[in-house]
């Protein structure tokens, strides 16, 4: 066992530069052996959040092996999965190998589970080469080791999924579940809003209208950048409106939601490309709500953006984590086939 004092929150398995937390760290100590509140999991498989493997995969010109390598490199020079460009990782899935008699996380060895905090600041490391993976999907079988420190989050899971199912839910499960919040502190105050998700048809943008529908919305609208993408939703009925828009067409995209049956009270930004940020404001009505859940954000382009434009909005990152948003996700998934119909669709295209 290492001799140094642990850190709930990790700061002993930061290498470099020190005195930062592991998300910010350059290099993090991923050995094996674990302090007593760290749990160490065996991976079984990593989701590489959207961004992160658009990006790899455009820099790389599609190239799978080269993505491959990419990743294999990260990994073994920061210790940990955070795309260097994009600055986001993703989440992983695997069963847990030991639990150190102080981890306060409530599982056991044996467990099958997923982490619901990022691979940016979890310490791994990859022994199989990534030999199963071709490069070209977020999800990504992987055999080697993750630690998980006091304050890390955890869930089992559950046994009515395939575990590819599973991670692909839980690695946005933050996203409806800030979305049904927002929604009802609006009808709290006695409004339905109505409510916009660009990029409606991915997995993020899915869950969050199911969720705006869940908690109270009056009127749910799909923004989507494609028409193949539009009759995958419009199939789903998870939305009252599906419109066609490049979300980086700030005008483009307020005539869309305004045709759709906007402004929008709410906006839920899910898209995992930049430039949208303008877009979102622009089309959310005053004194309304913007969310960002895209790592592809820029935060300073979006106040930028609204102080410009002059735009009375309320702007939220959303940070990926709500009490209770894995099972809400889950839940969601189970009783809007809408929902299960998308998901399932992209795992089989990948």
């Amino acid at each position: 066992m290492p001799d140094t004092t642990a850190s709930p929150v990790g700061l002993h398995r930061v290498l470099e530069p020190l005195g930062v937390l592991p998300q910010a760290a350059q290099r993090l100590d991923s050995r094996a052996e674990i302090w007593p509140d760290e749990v160490r999991i065996s991976v079984e498989r990593l989701n590489l959040d959207a961004a992160s493997y658009r990006q790899l995969a455009g820099a790389h010109d599609g190239d799978g092996e080269a993505v491959k390598q990419s990743v294999l490199r990260i990994v073994a020079e920061r210790g940990k999965m955070q795309n260097p460009v994009t600055g986001s990782g993703g989440m992983l899935v695997g069963t847990v190998d030991e639990v150190g008699p102080e981890s306060p996380l409530g599982v056991a060895k044996g467990d099958r589970v997923a982490t619901l905090v990022s691979l940016t600041l979890t310490p791994l490391q990859i022994t199989d080469g990534l030999a199963d993976w071709d490069g070209r999907s977020e999800q990504v079988p992987a055999k080697g080791h993750a630690i998980l420190f006091a304050r890390s989050i955890v869930a089992k899971l559950p046994d009515d999924l395939v575990p590819e199912l599973s991670l692909a839910v839980m690695d946005v499960c933050g996203a409806p579940a800030l979305t049904a919040r927002v929604v009802r502190s609006y009808v709290d105050k006695g409004i339905k809003p109505v409510v916009s998700v660009i990029g409606g048809a991915g997995k993020s943008g899915s869950l969050s209208l199911a969720a705006a529908r869940d908690a109270g919305a009056a009127r749910t609208i799909g923004i989507v950048p494609f028409q193949a993408e539009a009759g995958k939703l419009e199939k789903a009925g998870l939305a009252d409106a599906v419109a066609l828009a490049d979300a980086r067409d700030p005008v483009a995209l307020l005539k869309a939601v305004e045709q759709a049956g906007g402004p929008a009270d709410v906006t839920v930004v899910c898209v995992d490309v930049p430039g949208c940020e303008h877009g979102a404001v622009l089309s959310t009505k005053a004194g309304g709500t913007v969310i960002f859940f895209s790592m592809a954000t820029s935060f300073s382009a979006a106040a930028l953006g609204a102080e410009g434009l002059a735009a009375d909005v309320t702007m939220l990152v959303g940070n990926g984590y709500v009490p209770g948003h894995a099972e809400y996700a889950l839940t969601l998934l189970r009783d809007e086939p809408g929902v299960r119909e998308l998901f399932e669709g992209r795992l089989a295209e990948d």
